[in-house]
């Protein structure tokens, strides 16, 4: 019974993957309408993305790309291009939310400020006074062109994906969620080992020392 829940396993994984080639072959066909979308694709080829997009995201204006790199978890990352404007990490197999990868810019807006008080009769009443306040706050900057966010991902994954990862690699800083777990388990049954090991007592008796175990 194992090994059949095994070889179905095997058989949808592969399947997966088939599909996922599929797409991307598919997919590349649309990158030659215009040089710098070839160019993008050139880039695509050299750092191995794969264009994984749907019939249906590809209707909605919506461009996902599959990296050959994992993230720290072992999980999938995949990046996508919005007819909106915004540029996101998205949900790959569980591991990580979704997030903006848009660059942040902060704004300032101005409110009118208010003069609040409560009439004889009982009535709340709010008046503007004709003075201004100012607030700041951070807004996405988006990108209106689809061949732009393409390049912009590009520059994005290239910086914080390929080069930081690689980094962090170098240094030991990275660590992989398999070997964090390993390590963790591997020092908690030595101090379970640890806790149950016999313990010496010495006792003192009539000015004489002796060992109990």
């Amino acid at each position: 019974m194992r090994k059949k829940e095994l070889a179905n396993g095997s058989t949808t994984k592969v399947l997966h993957i088939s599909l996922i080639k599929w797409r991307n072959n598919m997919n590349r066909k649309q990158y030659n309408s215009d040089s710098r979308y070839r160019k993008v694709l050139e880039q695509m080829d050299l750092l191995q993305i794969m264009d994984i997009t749907t019939t249906r995201q590809a209707k909605n204006g919506t461009i996902v790309w599959k990296l050959p790199v994992r993230c720290q978890y072992g999980g999938d990352i995949h990046v996508a291009s919005y007819k909106s404007g915004y540029v996101r990490r998205i949900k790959a197999g569980g591991y990580c939310d979704i997030w903006q990868l848009n660059k942040r810019e902060t704004i300032k807006e101005t409110y009118p400020k208010y003069k609040t008080y409560w009439s004889d009769d009982g009535e709340y009443i709010q008046k503007k006074t004709g003075e201004c306040y100012t607030r700041e706050h951070k807004t996405c900057t988006l990108i209106p062109i689809e061949i732009d966010r393409l390049e912009y991902m590009i520059k994005f994954v290239v910086k914080n994906y390929y080069i930081s990862y690689a980094n962090k690699l170098s240094s030991g800083e990275f660590i992989p969620k398999w070997r964090h777990e390993y390590e963790l388990e591997k020092q908690q049954k030595k101090n379970e080992e640890t806790y149950y090991l016999p313990r010496e007592v010495i006792v003192t008796v009539d000015g004489h020392r002796y060992k109990v175990q």
